[in-house]
């Protein structure tokens, strides 16, 4: 039996309708339905918030994603992560699950430091003693360097031509395929629909990231299709 397929929500709360403070409810709302629909990982991914900003709504996602999975919880495999966009001090302080890293960003290592000198940190006690660890990457070198560097995962993009890009030029599967063939657990993300995600795990891709995917759909009906 094939393993089940790893779900990736990105989060963009910029394309959702009105001010902010609805932008940003409609945002949370999205994260409690990816954590009750059983996604495996939710990347907080607003980077245009300063320091402050992010801290208070990465609090507001953790406390989310706690009480929708609270049901889930006691099957750890199942419990859905949220990390922090390239930020290890607002993960640390809201209790995040770990961080998703730029290619060109600190290393993993450097991450795990870190985490390991606030592990009496009050937050820590209702979060992963140990980060999980994201990296996005653009090439097979990228790849071969998040595995180097121990990184928990890559996401590697972009794979296929995006909707309303006119910069990204995709990868395509092959070069997924050879991604997922360099000793590290590959998310296959850019322009991944429902009609092609199938397509990705068939090459070896671990799961599935996306922004679209799973804002502009219902996620449980995402699941279902993905996973079957």
């Amino acid at each position: 039996m094939a393993p089940r397929p790893l779900l990736y929500y990105i989060t963009d709360r910029k394309v959702f309708p009105g001010e902010e403070a609805e932008r940003r409810r409609h945002l949370l709302e999205k994260i409690a339905e990816a954590a009750r629909c059983g996604i495996d990982y939710i990347q907080l991914r607003e980077k245009d918030l300063t320091a402050r900003e992010l801290e208070s709504l990465a609090r507001e996602a953790v406390n989310t994603v706690r009480e929708a999975r609270r049901p889930r919880t006691e099957n750890r495999e199942l419990r859905t992560r949220l990390l922090i966009n390239s930020r290890t001090d607002v993960a640390l302080v809201a209790g995040a699950d770990g961080v998703h890293l730029r290619s060109d960003d600190v290393s993993p290592s450097d991450v795990r430091e870190a985490w390991k000198c606030d592990a009496g940190a009050p937050a820590r006690e209702t979060a992963s003693q140990h980060p999980i660890i994201g990296v996005s990457c653009h090439s097979l070198d990228d790849v071969t360097q998040a595995a180097k560097n121990r990184a928990n995962f890559a996401v590697f993009a972009a794979v296929f031509e995006k909707k309303d890009s006119e910069t990204s030029i995709p990868a395509g599967l092959s070069a997924l395929q050879a991604a997922c063939s360099m000793g590290i657990p590959v998310f296959a993300l850019g322009g991944v629909t429902l009609a092609n995600a199938q397509s990705c795990i068939d090459v070896g891709a671990e799961g599935i990231a996306g922004i679209r995917l799973f804002q502009e759909n219902d996620i449980a009906e995402v699941v279902r299709t993905i996973r079957g």
